[in-house]
């Protein structure tokens, strides 16, 4: 009888242990309360374009555990079993849960998840052989979505980078076509990348594939390191492609060509064709290897003995380690579930529909937002205004105010969507501004100067946090948290002010302009976003 065969055999002659199971499904149904919001966090995600991968993750980390229940050497007889560890990660998981909970943050509550889950590993097996266990736990972290202000960032980001090679493949096909932020002007017609056309909903699911390729990987630890690095560049690259050859086909055919091959050629066709790239590679380094092992014997994708190590949890000890952590989850737990919750609330204010529409010889034109664009904003409440002055540029005032900032919902940088309209940031920089007759006296602003061709415009804008001015996004989204648990906060706004500098201006004529625009209109704002 071979080795593994008589493992297993071990396995499956295990005694059932019926109160190892018992104290292991407390611990399991003690931790629903906590990471409850979480779950339905990630069910909402995942029936999404852009997450709908996720319910595939769970599934494919449980298999390369019991791969590596199976393949690892098993630590000898009488090994001393320290459980503790886990324990107190589990404790650490149960509390980061809690304050997720506790500021309404979901983001917060599915990483303390993911942390509770290493615990669990860490309890069972000990901390000697637990930490050999926590790849499979880590690769549960791509099942999760990316918080949203590094959703937004990303996006924009591949949007860019997608418009600007996939421009490349047309001008390859010797096509006149002009890139304007992220429109592709191909003369008669002109396309949009949009966010969906981002790249993103085939980025995670092709890391995830990637890490998992890498893990199966039967080679040098450098090409799982290759494997698993060359996802990213190759999802932009083949998503950039599909962008090109979309161009190239409305040009030829017409615009009609655009919705058809782009619903045939994204989704499982891109996600196919970087499989099959990453498969290519991993037989060209194979080939580069003493001994070159075929595609089959490459990739392990071996599923024999699973069963037996997936019994094993029916012979689980009924460890001190593994009943501390199930009374004290149950504890928790029930802690939770019985103290009120005080749901986040934020001041009575105005709405921005009474916004003034005059500031002396300034009038204004208010202009609602594309459905589109307020459905990507989600903002509560909005104000875009352009205010006109006799013999002065215009100035745009523009405010999102949102109740709540959490649960997807929350502020989005000017920095990132500006250039979506074309516009190219010549600097940006912090700047204090004095506004003595408001209540917001001294405070800095991001100073951005942007252009489009000839035209030139001077940008304010901020994050108005409950009564803070903040510069940074990141900065602002941790304020958030704070407040949440310490003021039962979370709303707050975005405040930009725009003005054109004028061909005969210099930038000093349109802060001028704009800061005194700004002394007016800052007076009756905190009726509008409560400080």
């Amino acid at each position: 009888m071979s080795g593994t065969a008589s493992v297993q055999r071990q396995i499956l002659d295990r005694p059932l242990n019926m109160q190892g199971i018992g104290w292991f499904v407390l611990l399991m149904l003690s931790a629903v309360p906590i990471y409850w919001l979480g779950f339905l966090s990630l069910g909402r995600a995942w029936i999404t374009p852009e997450y709908s991968h996720g319910p595939l993750i769970p599934l494919i980390s449980l298999y390369l555990f019991l791969r590596e229940l199976r393949d690892k050497t098993h630590l000898p007889a009488g090994t001393p079993v320290n459980r503790w560890p886990g324990v107190a990660v589990i404790v650490a998981a149960l509390v980061l849960g809690i304050l997720g909970n506790l500021a309404s943050i979901p983001d917060v509550v599915t990483y303390a998840f993911i942390l509770w889950v290493a615990g669990v590993v860490l309890v069972c097996f000990g901390w000697a052989e637990g930490k050999r266990h926590q790849l499979p736990v880590l690769h549960l972290v791509f099942m999760l979505p990316l918080p949203q202000f590094l959703y937004w960032q990303m996006t924009i980001f591949l949007q860019g980078i997608s418009s600007e090679l996939g421009v490349w493949f047309i001008r390859m096909m010797d096509i006149p076509v002009y890139l304007d932020g992220n429109i592709i002007d191909l003369g008669p017609f002109k396309l949009q990348v949009a966010e969906a056309c981002s790249g993103l909903r085939y980025l995670f699911p092709i890391l995830s594939f990637s890490y998992l390729t890498a893990i199966l990987y039967r080679g040098p630890f450098w090409h799982k390191a290759l494997l698993f690095v060359m996802a990213a560049p190759l999802t932009v690259f083949m998503n950039s492609f599909r962008i090109g050859m979309i161009g190239v086909l409305v040009n030829s055919h017409g615009i009609g060509q655009a919705e058809g091959f782009l619903h045939f050629f994204e989704g499982w066709v891109i996600f196919g064709a970087c499989v099959g790239i990453l498969f290519l590679t991993a037989v060209i380094l194979q080939r580069m290897t003493r001994n070159p092992k075929s595609l089959a014997d490459t990739i392990d994708l071996d599923f024999q003995g699973l069963g037996p190590q997936a019994s094993r949890i029916f012979g689980i000890d009924a460890s001190r380690g593994l009943i501390m952590a199930a009374l004290v989850s149950t504890a928790v737990a029930a802690a939770f579930i019985v103290t009120p919750r005080v749901e986040p609330s934020a001041p009575p204010r105005d709405s921005f529909a009474l916004f003034p529409s005059r500031f002396d010889d300034w009038s204004a034109t208010f202009v609602p937002l594309d459905e589109e664009v307020e459905e990507v904003l989600g903002a509560s409440d909005y104000v875009n205004a352009v205010y006109m002055s006799p013999g002065a540029e215009p100035v745009q005032f523009f405010s999102a105010w949102y109740h709540s900032q959490t649960e997807g919902e929350g502020l989005h940088s000017p920095e990132v969507c500006l250039p979506n309209g074309g516009w190219e940031i010549y600097s940006l920089d912090p700047y204090e501004v004095s506004m003595p007759q408001t209540v917001y006296d001294t405070f800095t602003v991001n100073r951005a100067v942007i252009e489009k061709g000839l035209n030139r415009q001077l940008v304010y804008y901020w994050f108005e946090q409950r009564g803070t001015r903040m510069t940074n996004d990141f900065a602002a989204k941790i304020s958030v948290l704070k407040d949440s648990l310490t003021r039962g906060r979370t709303d707050g706004a975005l405040v930009r002010f725009v003005t054109t500098i004028g061909p005969n201006e210099t930038e000093a004529d349109a802060d001028a302009r704009l800061q005194g625009f700004m002394a007016k209109a800052l007076e009756p704002l905190p009726r509008y976003i409560p400080e």
